[in-house]
């Protein structure tokens, strides 16, 4: 029945938009794009290149779609502002709400969260360009903006002297960072789907201590293991941990869970990722195929969530 109601109307695929993720987003949108057309779906691609209000506003009225798939990366696709375009337009989209994907993108605000629901999340102090930097710094830690995603202006920094150009390039994004506790340990990620955590992946970059923007889309800078090998007590533990997560921060249908498992088996959570990559190398659809949902199912599904809640007359029209 909700596969039938995909056949009967038209979705708008967003693509690209004006973040410095903008090339991804355009390589997950296109993925999504084949996907439905393989599936004999009718959709469009739309290259999104602005994001003004009015303008947005009339690009997707201008395509006369029914729902809205969102492959939009970083600034004004996981930061809550086209969800909250798309609320007021009446327009049903896929993920999260508007207010769900900005507590994502704004990691002060997700951290704070996880501490207030218990979930461990690495210590972390808020940094605003000009301050004085504290003198009790302790090392190894990771600087970030703290309002970002795909690991962009992100640094491990061991010493001293790497401090001003991690701050620099952290900079280059916002004005305020987040000095977080470097957590050494195992690097996870586990996909979310209906409310449901999927497999663990274990990643293990080859070249660099983090997984970072290049080596996250660049083929061959990473190992990805999944199911990765943990004891079953630690693994479900993972798993439980990402649900919570994405759970407190009001996510819905989809995300992707970035956890460090310390030394003493403790997942401690880094960020939740509302709108998580659909390119070749992305660990959502590694994580669905671990549990026997190939790409284009992975899309569709996304889609028939979306579909539950819509508008009434999108489900009449079958």
């Amino acid at each position: 029945m909700e596969l039938d109601i995909l056949k009967s109307i038209k979705i708008g695929v967003l693509g690209g938009g004006v973040s410095e993720e903008r090339e991804i987003s355009l390589l997950s949108a296109q993925n999504v794009y084949s996907a439905l057309r393989k599936k004999n779906i009718e959709a469009v691609f739309i290259d999104l290149q602005t994001s003004k209000k009015e303008e947005v506003k009339k690009i997707i009225t201008s395509y006369n779609i029914d729902i809205v798939f969102i492959a939009l990366h970083g600034k004004f696709g996981e930061d809550g502002e086209l969800q909250s375009i798309l609320d007021e337009m009446r327009i049903t989209y896929t993920g999260s709400s508007s207010l769900a994907s900005y507590y994502a993108m704004n990691k002060v605000i997700s951290k704070k969260i996880f501490l207030e629901k218990g979930i461990p999340t690495p210590d972390f102090y808020v940094y605003t360009k000009g301050e004085r930097i504290p003198e009790d710094i302790k090392y190894p830690l990771v600087i970030k903006p703290y309002f970002s995603g795909s690991s962009l202006g992100v640094s491990i920094v061991k010493k001293d002297e790497e401090l001003e150009n991690a701050l620099k390039k952290a900079f280059s994004f916002q004005v305020k960072v987040i000095f977080e506790d470097y957590i050494e340990g195992r690097e996870l990620t586990v996909g979310i789907l209906e409310e449901q955590p999927l497999e663990v992946v274990e990643i293990i970059p080859q070249k660099k201590d983090y997984f970072d923007f290049h080596t996250k889309y660049t083929n061959g800078e990473a190992e990805f293991i999944v199911p990765t090998d943990l004891e079953k007590r630690i693994y479900e533990e993972v798993k439980n941990t990402a649900l919570r997560a994405h759970l407190a921060l009001g996510c819905r249908d989809f995300s992707r869970v970035d956890i460090r498992l310390n030394k003493d088996n403790i997942p401690y959570v880094l960020e939740v990722n509302s709108i998580p990559g659909l390119t070749s190398h992305s660990l959502l659809p590694l994580c669905a195929k671990a549990k026997g949902l190939d790409f284009e199912d992975l899309i569709l599904k996304m889609l028939i969530l979306a579909v539950r809640r819509s508008k009434e007359e999108i489900r009449s029209k079958v």
